[in-house]
């Protein structure tokens, strides 16, 4: 309890330098507990993939069709339950210059999706009535808090891949079953989209953009892949099967150069938070040498010269990253707010906390491991003819 008041004694000796000392330790900790929380939103898709869902798209490139007759022989191939299909719409909401007014909007099958997916979850009522509808459509919670979309409003999109006006009205509002599940989406018919290219662009229409389907058995999954694109091999457009989780990493790994240079950055700030530290306690470790050698004369062990130098590193330590997790949070909320859907699910996670208070008690404990050497080396005599 004594060396406990002599430590906060010591580092409240020079309010400035560890008030200065605290608030680089807390920005470099906030800015660390951010980066990794971009990291992590990055590949949310991942790590929200079903492990019994696939996906089949054109072995060419997503963005090339698929006919829709490849529906019914995929669903004949044994161990897949359910197959649904969508469609990428794209189009322009309002200002398309506005980042804020991007949200996914796809063409679907409304029987079969949300069956597929079981994690988007419809109020029943709600469902009825936007199956009833060819121009209905179902927008997700985040995306309807966003906008202020109602039940009944009116979203009108400009198309792009699918030139005209295309209005939509909102029948439903979609909820995440969990908290990784993705709340920015609008869904609506693919039979509507179908109709109007027929009529708007004839050779078109009986596309898809790709297929998502259920196996009965997880371990069955490469062998279904192989047999669903052994099917396609020599048709007009061939096919590429993988798992959803599949399927999401090739998206995250088109980014990975940006993934792996925040990764190195957010690495980085770990040398600064060691360096800020360390430059605040070796100097004041050097100004109390004179101090360090009375306590050993007085008879101080080396365990007490240790508690000193070491107990005000790890106290100064704490209160940066403490400090700093607590503003990573705004800053994330913020950010999230700034960008609703390039990063639909935007969230501090658990174990980017543990690791930011790891980061920071780590650098606690290095920074003071040469001072506290010094201290302990440098002998009475010595000590006490120092001058700090």
């Amino acid at each position: 309890m004594f060396v406990l008041k002599l430590v906060i004694k010591n580092a409240l000796r020079h309010k400035l330098r560890t008030l200065l000392t605290i608030t680089g330790i807390a920005v470099a900790v906030m800015s660390f507990g951010f980066l990794r929380t971009v990291v992590t939103a990055w590949s949310y898709g991942v790590e929200a993939s079903a492990a019994n869902r696939m996906i089949t798209r054109n072995a060419v490139s997503f963005i090339f069709p698929l006919p829709y007759s490849y529906r019914d022989q995929i669903a004949r191939i044994p161990g897949i339950s359910q197959i649904t299909w969508a469609n990428w719409f794209g189009g322009a909401y309002k200002d398309p210059a506005d980042f804020k007014n991007f949200f996914p909007r796809m063409a679907i099958d409304p029987e079969t999706y949300f069956l597929v997916y079981p994690e988007l979850i419809v109020p029943p009522d709600q469902m009825k009535v936007f199956a009833q509808e060819r121009n209905a459509c179902i927008v997700g919670k985040k995306i309807a808090d966003q906008h202020g979309f109602k039940i009944g409003d009116v979203i009108t999109v400009e198309g792009d891949i699918y030139p005209g006006r295309w209005d939509f009205v909102v029948r439903a509002i979609y909820t995440g079953r969990d908290k990784s599940t993705d709340e920015t989406q609008m869904f609506f018919h693919w039979k509507y989209l179908d109709e109007r290219i027929r009529e708007l662009q004839p050779g078109r229409d009986g596309q898809i953009g790709w297929y998502v389907f259920l196996a009965t058995d997880a371990s069955k999954m490469p062998a279904i892949a192989q047999t669903v694109d052994e099917q396609y091999v020599n048709s007009r457009a061939g096919t590429k099967t993988e798992s959803e989780r599949e399927f999401q990493q090739g998206f995250v790994s088109m980014s990975s150069a940006i993934i792996r240079s925040l990764e190195i950055v957010s690495f980085i700030i770990i040398g600064i938070i060691l360096l800020v530290l360390a430059n605040t306690i070796v100097m004041a470790s050097r100004e109390r040498t004179t101090e360090y050698a009375v306590l050993k004369t007085i008879g101080f062990s080396p365990g007490h010269i240790i508690g000193l130098i070491g107990g005000e590193s790890l106290l100064i330590a704490a209160l940066g990253g403490a400090l700093g997790l607590v503003l990573t949070f705004p800053l994330a909320g913020a950010f999230a707010q700034m960008f609703p859907t390039f990063f639909p699910v935007f969230n501090v996670e658990t174990v980017t906390i543990i690791l930011a208070a790891t980061v920071a008690a780590v650098a606690g404990v290095v920074a003071a491991l040469f001072p506290t050497i010094r201290a302990l080396r440098t002998s009475i005599a010595e000590g006490l003819r120092a001058i700090g």
